[in-house]
Formats: structure tokens, C-alpha cells, sequence
């Protein structure tokens, strides 16, 4: 009778442990992030178990100086983006008992990003951007640390045009490196 009782424990704890997570992104992550490469607010809404839409507005940095300036200049720019983001190792994470909360996990995403003329904060006078727009696979990670705070890895390689005549297609990189709060 033991054997018995101690087969089934083994087998209901085979059974229990090879169920199929339930794991999900969360139904709205909103936050702030802020990196050497700009300040991005966001919200991460969820399409399905695995992806999210993410989208978000952002203030990207310039710099210029050096011995061709007399004088060191900045300027932060908008941009605002939507970006569809496939999670494909959540529900690994689940299973490996890893802390998935706010979307914590690895994914690749498609960046559509347009960089509009709307204003340009600046210590220079008369600064302006040309309207752009760029496509940008990525990959990424996202992790998360504390209960709210999170840091997030991205990188991609993207096509775009200046949408103003003459300009050709460009290839433009994309890293970021951010670390933010959910809110």
C-alpha cells in the first residue's frame, strides 16, 4: 500500500508539473523610461497571451560642438511610435518559475517610428527636424527589478526616408538601452 501511495504522488507531481502555463502579457503596462538615448512614456497594451502593442512618445537627444562649432550645442526632438511585440519566451520563464510581472521577458518587435517637426527644445536658435519616418525589426529584453522598476535592451537595424524630396531611403540602427517605472 506505501508503493502504491508513493507512485501516485510521483505520478500526480509528473502530471502537475508538465501542465501547459497559463502564461500572458499583461493587460496595460504604462511607464516611463529614460536612457543616455532620450526619455520614452509608453503604454504596452496586450493583443494576445504573447503580444503587445506598445505605444509611445518620445524626446530624442542631439549634440553637436567640437572644433568645427564655436559652441556645444543640444536639442531634444520628438518622436512617437507603435510597435507590435512578439514575447516568445514567456511562458519558458513561467515555467523556469522566473518573474514575468509587466511583461518581463525576451521579445522581437517591428518599431514604426515617425519623427514629426512639432517643436525642438534647444539651447540653439532656429533648430528644426525634417519629418521622417523608419521601420525597425528589433529584439529585445526586458526585465524588471524592485516591484515597479524595470530596465530594457534593444537593438535593430531599420529602413526609413526624410519625407521631404530628394532625400533617399536610409538605413538607420536603433539601440537603446532604458531603464524606467511602471506606473
Amino acid at each position: 500500500m506505501k508503493k502504491i501511495f508513493i507512485l501516485f504522488g510521483i505520478i500526480m507531481g509528473i502530471l502537475g508539473f508538465s501542465q501547459t502555463s497559463n502564461a500572458s502579457v499583461e493587460k496595460s503596462v504604462t511607464g516611463l523610461q529614460i536612457g543616455f538615448l532620450g526619455i520614452d512614456i509608453y503604454n504596452e497594451l496586450k493583443i494576445s497571451d504573447a503580444i503587445a502593442l506598445r505605444s509611445q512618445f518620445s524626446l530624442n537627444p542631439s549634440i553637436w560642438g567640437g572644433d568645427l562649432y564655436t559652441t556645444t550645442n543640444f536639442a531634444f526632438s520628438p518622436s512617437i511610435s507603435l510597435m507590435p511585440k512578439y514575447y516568445y519566451n514567456i511562458d519558458r520563464r513561467v515555467e523556469k518559475e522566473k518573474n514575468v510581472t509587466n511583461n518581463s521577458a525576451n521579445y522581437l518587435a517591428l518599431k514604426i517610428e515617425y519623427f514629426p517637426n512639432w517643436f525642438v527644445i534647444s539651447n540653439a536658435d532656429n533648430v528644426m527636424v525634417n519629418d521622417a519616418i523608419y521601420f525597425t525589426p528589433n529584439y529585445g529584453i526586458r526585465r524588471n527589478f524592485g516591484k515597479q522598476f524595470n530596465y530594457e535592451l534593444r537593438i535593430g537595424l531599420g529602413i526609413g526616408k526624410i519625407l521631404k524630396d530628394n532625400y533617399p531611403t536610409q538605413l538607420r540602427p536603433d539601440l537603446s538601452f532604458k531603464i524606467g517605472y511602471d506606473f
